[in-house]
């Protein structure tokens, strides 16, 4: 196997995280000039930018012709928010469910789950289903908006400090060139790496894909746990998921309809990710009501090893 692969595959995902800070950074700080709403901002351009780098991976792969690894990048990515990022964040640090989370966000992310089953169970995403999926990010935004507008609770944005408008251009320019080139590269070491161990590209896209679109949410969560701040909320994780769906798999197949080669996509991974998002409900109320802590962190981390050791 070659060094470059490595070499290909981690200055990518590197490259691909700074890139889509700056994005975010940029997004927010033009948002903040022109005065857009600050949960408009929180709702679109942070969830636009922070997932940046799954629309970008997934586009590029099916436009190269791996419509696999475009696929299980999203359901890897929404396993591995649950089952990983969210897994260890609540055995390190419990934390808090607010009603929202079962009232609004998690019904939103399980009809997104679902409708993604229904769709793929042909073997096809087709550009008009492509399109159905981007019509539901649009209506859950405005939901979302409208029904953040009755709630007491601030969108935090996550972002402490504002750059001028030409240096945000600036930023926008070089998050730009450092997601193109990271993704570049970070597919080319993932394609070369399935290539030298040979395995499927759905097994690429489902562990290292996946895991690495995911590292920025897993980061956040760790530094928090470690500062003993206030924890990574499973709101963001739960929108995430539902913003890989509606957004980066309807873009996708906008662009070019999503063809599924590997079966294994359909008749077993799809399941896992539906699993992840229906455990997550009767967690939040057993075995202590509105709190997700160690417990809950070893079963859901439990679940997320047995599931990576059984697609080998």
């Amino acid at each position: 196997m070659d060094l470059n692969t490595f070499i290909l595959l981690f200055s990518g995902l590197f490259v691909l995280i700074i890139g889509g800070n700056l994005l975010l950074k940029a997004a927010v700080s033009i948002s903040i000039k022109f005065q857009i709403p600050k949960i408009l901002i929180g709702m679109t351009v942070v969830s636009l930018a922070t997932s940046a780098p799954e629309l970008i991976i997934s586009l590029k792969s099916a436009l190269i012709g791996s419509p696999d690894l475009a696929i299980s990048n999203v359901v890897g990515s929404n396993i591995a928010n649950l089952g990983l990022v969210l897994g260890l964040t609540v055995f390190l640090s419990p934390i808090k469910i607010s009603k929202d989370i079962y009232k609004v966000d998690w019904p939103i992310m399980m009809f997104s789950a679902i409708y993604f089953l229904i769709i793929i169970m042909d073997g096809v995403i087709s550009q008009f289903e492509g399109g159905v999926l981007v019509c539901f990010l649009v209506i859950t935004i405005i939901f979302l908006i409208k029904h953040q507008e009755k709630s007491e609770e601030d969108i935090d944005l996550e972002v402490t400090s504002f750059a001028s408008l030409p240096k945000s251009l600036i930023l926008l320019f070089f998050g730009g060139v450092f997601l193109y080139l990271g993704s570049e590269w970070f597919i080319s070491g993932a394609i070369s790496l399935a290539s030298s161990f040979g395995i499927s590209e759905r097994i690429i896209g489902i562990t290292i894909v996946s895991v690495g679109t995911s590292i920025p949410e897993l980061v956040t969560s760790m530094v928090a746990v470690f500062k003993k701040e206030k924890s990574i909320s499973l709101g963001n994780l739960l929108g995430s998921n539902i913003f890989n769906v509606f957004a980066v798999l309807g873009i996708t197949s906008i662009v070019t309809p999503l063809v599924v080669n590997d079966s294994n996509l359909m008749d077993f991974d799809i399941y896992v990710m539906l699993f992840f998002a229906a455990i997550i409900f009767p967690l939040i109320f057993f075995p202590k009501k509105f709190i997700l802590g160690r417990i809950e962190g070893v079963i859901i981390l439990s679940c997320y090893l047995i599931y990576v050791v059984n697609i080998f």
